[in-house]
């Protein structure tokens, strides 16, 4: 781990352990810490809780105080008393010019940020038996307080419309009977009441509860600070009238500073209790609503549906809360267990929950497919104590003083030295003065010019503010050639559709390479959102911990009395790798060259899926989509499909049922002439390991005197081919389907227009075929070195009506027969890596002669008619599972590159295989096709 100190430090029990070596990635050396832009030090007075409005900073401490600090001078400007215990946590609510505190004196409090006095005291059910109060989230959209509680319960208090902070006098506020509350008092604030179970002495003496037997441990007590003995000064008692000092008059209109607090109580119906297994130290809104959050704000004027809250325990669990716009009622839909001890710190970004617990244990977890993503650890044994965020980048606050950042590819970027004492609360914050009102910020409520700061607080009496900046967003995807006449846009929605794959191919999803495992699934995060910005319901789908989620997206068609016939079209958003060499521009930014689109993904299959969904979107938006198209998109494809039957198995019941299959997911046979495929080859693909019991060996000592396994390996292999390249495997021809008189016209018509021969084309497309791929020895890899271990990997290519599991048995069979009549000394070990079935459509069915019409009356020319000698696992399996055919319809030319340098489509090809998909779409629709014996309307996307 790279640690960063501006200045040397003395020792420290965390930092100079020499048992917490992190296991994360280290940081960039070209990353730089942020710079500590100013000190604010505490007298005394721990920073256990911080907030900011544009104009101040709010931090609470163990005395029950809290320090309000001017943003422009960075000045102390006032104290808010009448806590009587820690000030555990702060939330400020920006729609109210709200200050929310919560205490260990188990109350709320209520502030104007505007006149710095209190307003209200909130009471949870229960009173002092609900203990310390941990955590805060205001919710502007419900108008509703959620906290959490030491008595593990969850409750919150919703404000009705009456409670105004402009409010004159407590006369004022009223109070009908469809409030939340029974009535609001306007007397003062008592002194602290007697808890029965904190402030209780021991059973033997039989004495009632009284305020001097307080147990010292409720008042000290936080999060963090039991964990690490840090010791707090007592709370001394106060009451309402130690009132916030403040220079000035208050505005007119507001109350006065001196008048007593309406009490307000929460109603036993706005608990849960035991909501979690221990205490409730954090929680957090979905989307988030903090300051330096890239997500969507928040709209009261929008009903939204999916609002949601994240609350974290000492149960080592991180819960998952739906709010529904009309009732604020938190109700259960998933647990995440983390098991790595307390969780201390939650923050959310967009689907992404990061959940900081003991340890040094950061848990990234998927709100969606709600799996876990990615286990981080930041410093063995370091408690991580607060998170912040500012868009992508993660600020993590550790028990040991130091601060690490980490970006949305869990790269660890920078680390450094923050406070000699334990880092227990952070907040990202604007500086300078705040944008006027008809400035209105972008979508991610940031304007480009805004400057942000990392406010950190420590139990050595200081706050800390450090200058940090958002991270900088990849090159920017959108097309620079768009002025030259083959960039033409043409009608909108072929705008939309390569603007759509100008983001979509920016993503860097590579299946194949673990350090892109976070972008593969926020390009299925982004696919999700582009479904249903153009008018799908969509939702995600989990595969497994270990592989990327299905994308499932559903265009409803319009209502008819009969049942609508559902297309389901299969594709994937993960790519190949792509390096730079050979590349003429950058393979993650879509560019426009000669009438083509160049960047990894464009034709094999991010321009294709983008040209579906567009097709759909267009008939949508004309009322003209009289079917339902189902698009289901995985991204494993390119690593082997990993998880993907089970999914679909799965979720079948939320797929619903399939009259149809369509793929796009290979290219034509030339340049000019459009096709359809309507056949592929199955595959078998073979491990063989030849070993001996001993070491690797030196020629020149042991040469001669052992049976060498790469000998087995030669021969063994030998074995599998005759002289003539047939394959040796017993009985491996027998099922192969003969060429009929129609195929063998077919493909001299091919041969005249490819300028291949017909033999060569049926060779690829319809004949079997075995191929070793390598060889690799242990050892060395020298020219004296006999290998003790020698590995070689075997395919074979089925066509029909070869038996996939026939063929992949009698291999295994084959290769086990043969080295048992070589009587070597060695070991042998056969082992069936991966299988794939042939695929043949259905040439003479109703379906492939409406996709046939459709590219027919698009090109003006008759489709040919091809085969391809590769393998498309998911098709013959999907046909297998929703009992119903399967259309290949290709979009790319044979020079575009798939899975080289330089992968192109033609815009040309795209825009027209957007024609073809609506022409197809609509002959579906408006046709009498055969449909599949199921419900007769499928279920809504609610996974």
């Amino acid at each position: 781990m790279c640690v960063l100190a501006p200045y040397p430090q003395p020792a420290h029990p965390y930092r100079d352990r020499t048992d917490t070596a992190s296991l994360s990635r280290p940081c960039d050396a070209a990353e730089r810490p942020p710079r500590l832009f100013h000190t604010l030090r505490q007298e005394c007075n721990s920073v256990l809780s911080l907030a900011a409005d544009p104009s101040h900073l709010f931090s609470g401490g163990p005395t029950g105080d809290i320090s309000v600090w001017d943003k422009d001078t960075l000045k102390l400007k006032a104290t808010l008393s009448g806590h009587t215990g820690s000030i555990l946590a702060l939330e400020y609510a920006a729609d109210k010019e709200w200050l929310f505190s919560a205490s260990g004196d188990s109350t709320i409090r209520v502030w104007s940020t505007r006149t710095l006095t209190p307003l209200y005291l909130i009471n949870p059910h229960g009173e002092t038996d609900a203990g310390d109060l941990f955590s805060l989230v205001w919710c502007p959209v419900l108008q509703t307080l959620y906290f959490g509680c030491q008595d593990t319960s969850l409750q919150w208090f919703t404000f009705p419309s009456a409670l105004h902070t402009q409010a004159t006098s407590p006369s004022s506020v009223q109070f009908t009977n469809d409030d939340p509350i029974p009535s609001g008092r306007s007397t003062p604030t008592s002194a602290r009441r007697v808890h029965k179970f904190f402030d209780s002495y021991p059973q033997y003496t039989r004495r009632p509860a009284d305020l001097l037997a307080r147990n010292p441990t409720y008042s000290n007590f936080h999060a963090s600070q039991a964990a690490h003995g840090v010791s707090l000064p007592p709370t001394p008692p106060s009451s309402s009238s130690s009132l916030p000092s403040t220079s000035g008059s208050p505005p007119r209109g507001d109350p006065s500073p001196h008048r007593p607090l309406v009490i307000l109580q929460v109603e036993p119906c706005n608990v849960i209790y035991s909501a979690h297994y221990g205490y409730i130290y954090c929680m957090a809104l979905v989307p988030s609503v903090r300051e330096g959050s890239d997500d969507a704000p928040l709209d009261s004027a929008n009903e939204r549906r999916d609002l949601q809250l994240v609350t974290g325990s000492g149960d080592e669990s991180v819960k998952l809360w739906q709010l529904a716009p009309a009732n604020p009622t938190p109700i259960l839909l998933h647990t995440f267990e983390c098991c790595t001890g307390a969780v201390l710190a939650v923050v959310v970004r967009g689907e992404t929950v990061y959940a900081g617990c003991q340890d040094g244990h950061l848990k990234v977890w998927d709100l969606e497919t709600r799996t876990l993503v990615r286990v981080l650890i930041t410093s063995e044994n370091v408690d991580i104590l607060s998170l912040s965020m500012l868009k992508s980048d993660l600020y993590v606050c550790l028990a040991n003083g130091e601060m690490q950042r980490w970006s949305a590819q869990f790269e660890h970027t920078a680390s450094w030295k923050a406070h000699t004492g334990i880092v227990l609360t952070s907040i990202v914050t604007r500086l300078g003065a705040p944008a006027a009102a008809d400035d209105r910020p972008p979508l991610d409520g940031t304007p480009d010019n805004a400057k942000f700061a990392l406010v950190t607080g420590a139990n050595d009496d200081q706050m800390k503010i450090w200058e940090v900046e958002p991270p900088k967003l990849r090159k920017s995807a959108h097309l620079s050639l768009v002025t030259d006449v083959d960039m033409e846009w043409g009608d909108s929605g072929n705008e939309t559709m390569v603007y759509g794959l100008s983001k979509f191919v920016s993503i860097p999803s590579v299946s194949c390479s673990p350090a892109h495992r976070e972008d593969c699934r926020q390009a299925a995060i982004w696919l999700r959102k582009c479904f249903t910005q153009l008018g799908a319901e969509a939702c995600l789908l989990p595969t497994g911990e270990n592989t990327n989620p299905l994308v499932l997206g559903n265009f409803r068609g319009n209502q008819t009395k009969r049942r609508r016939p559902r297309i389901l079209f299969y594709g994937h958003y993960d790519v190949i790798a792509a390096s730079h060499r050979g590349w003429y521009s950058d393979p993650f930014t879509l560019t426009g060259r000669n009438g083509y689109l160049y960047g990894r993904g464009a034709t094999d299959n991010k321009g294709p899926i983008m040209a579906v969904a567009c097709a759909a979107a267009e008939l949508l938006g004309r009322r003209a989509l009289d079917l339902d198209l189902v698009m289901l998109i995985e991204g494993e494809e390119e690593a082997g499909s990993g998880g993907f039957v089970e999914a679909v198995k799965r979720n079948k019941n939320a797929i619903g049922p399939i009259d149809a299959i369509l793929v796009s997911n290979s290219t034509w046979i030339a340049e000019d002439t459009p096709c359809i495929t309507y056949g592929l080859r199955g595959v078998v693909h073979c491990n063989v390991q030849i070993s001996s019991e001993g070491p690797d060996r030196h020629s020149g000592v042991d040469g001669g005197v052992t049976v060498e396994p790469m000998f087995d390996m030669l021969k063994l292999l030998g074995t599998l081919t005759d002289g003539h390249n047939t394959v040796s495997i017993p009985r491996f021809y027998d099922s192969v389907r003969p060429c009929s008189e129609q195929e063998t016209q077919l493909y001299s018509t091919l041969a005249n227009i490819t300028k291949t021969p017909a033999a060569s084309l049926a060779s690829r497309w319809r004949e079997p075929s075995l191929t070793v791929h390598n060889v690799e020895v242990s050892g060395p890899r020298n020219s004296t070195v006999i290998p003790a271990t020698v590995k070689a990997h075997v395919s074979v290519r089925i066509v029909p009506d070869q038996d996939l599991e026939t063929i992949a048995n009698s291999l295994r069979e084959h290769l086990v027969t043969a080295f048992e009549k070589m009587q070597s000394p060695n070991k042998l070990k056969v082992s069936i890596e991966h299988t794939a079935d042939w695929w043949l459509g259905d040439l003479e069915g109703p379906w492939f002669h409406a996709l046939e019409t459709a590219v027919q009356s698009e090109w003006g020319v008759e489709p040919l008619r091809i085969r391809e000698g590769g393998s498309i696992p998911s098709v013959p399996y999907l046909e297998k599972e929703f009992a119903c055919h399967a259309l290949h319809l290709p979009l790319g030319q044979s020079s575009d590159e798939a899975h080289l340098p330089n992968e192109r489509i033609s815009l040309s090809n795209l825009r027209r295989g957007k024609q073809v998909v609506e022409r197809f779409l609509l002959n579906v629709g408006k046709s009498d096709f055969p449909r599949s014996p199921t419900d007769p309307e499928p279920p809504s996307l609610q996974i």
